[in-house]
């Protein structure tokens, strides 16, 4: 069976990492740059973040390819490179994996940064196709599971799904982000998300980035009371950031300790995967670890 749904199967609580961009940002990376960039001009850099992770504690990392599908890297110098980019975001994910036991590897997958006909100037057929490229090359590359994340409307997401699905039998994640409250900027409510793709077939049905822990502990009760036992993800920010006048940089506020205490709050509700979004650093993590799993 799959690693990881042999852990979930066991009743193993598994602990994800924290955010990839405002951990580059703080380690230097220049504003614009896009982080897939860095898999091929700065690898040092992406391990580096990478093994933090794991040395916190982290179950379950991603790969560095929340921007990978080809449509999103358009402006990139490696528009062309998407599959290669993206497995050698898989090899440096496995890389920092190996520093401890039985570490995860999950292959992120955004949006493409376009909404879809008629919102848009997406067809369904071209985003389809640039998710199961991107699919294709993470599953060759070796990771364990899909994430299809932080997305916010049912189109687009199905687009992920499918293109995934139709090239890869690995289990997939969909998480959403509700930047709304407990809304996306769609207007897409949870129960309609967990109902839909825990009937897709989805391991997991969760949320992540958004807004407050608080508004995450409305989902993630949402989720469970409409699809009760369906094992779900969550990902919370640090809080809402507030802006550094001085450094121009955005700051994000809460503690480790906060963010163990709502993550035992998510577990309680039947969350499975617990991790941090934007602001989460290692140690963000290894009090996440500390409260679930060394108590």
């Amino acid at each position: 069976m799959n690693k990881f749904l042999e852990r979930l199967n066991a009743g193993e609580i598994l602990v994800a990492d924290g955010a990839t961009g405002t951990n580059l940002q703080k380690m230097g990376i220049q504003p614009g740059t896009p982080p897939e960039d860095l898999v091929m001009d700065d690898p040092d850099t992406i391990l580096k973040l990478e093994t933090a992770f794991v040395e916190a504690g982290s179950d379950i990392i991603l790969t560095c390819t929340f921007g990978g599908t080809r449509l999103r890297m358009k402006e990139s110098k490696y528009a062309d490179r998407a599959p290669e980019v993206n497995r050698r975001a898989v090899e440096l994910a496995r890389k920092a994996a190996s520093n401890r036991d039985n570490v995860l590897v999950a292959g992120s997958m955004g949006p493409t940064g376009a909404l879809i006909k008629p919102f848009g100037p997406l067809m369904p057929d071209e985003v389809r196709a640039t998710y199961a490229e991107q699919a294709a090359a993470l599953a060759e590359g070796g990771v364990d599971l899909l994430l299809i994340e932080t997305m916010f409307a049912f189109d687009e997401t199905d687009a992920a799904f499918e293109g995934a699905r139709s090239v890869t039998d690995l289990p997939i994640v969909v998480s959403f982000s509700y930047d709304r409250g407990v809304r996306t900027m769609m207007g897409v409510k949870p129960k309609d998300v967990v109902k839909i793709y825990s009937e897709k077939g989805a391991a997991l049905v969760g949320a992540n980035c958004g807004t407050t822990l608080e508004n995450m502990e409305k989902i993630v009760t949402e989720y469970a009371a409409t699809a009760p036992g369906i094992p779900l993800w969550a990902k919370p920010n640090a809080g809402l950031p507030r802006m550094d006048v001085e450094t121009e940089t955005a700051v994000y506020d809460l503690t480790p300790e906060e963010m163990g205490a709502y993550a035992k709050k998510y577990i309680a509700l039947g969350a499975r995967v617990v991790g941090g979004c934007c602001g989460s650093t290692p140690e963000h993590v290894a009090g996440i670890v500390k409260a679930v799993k060394n108590q």
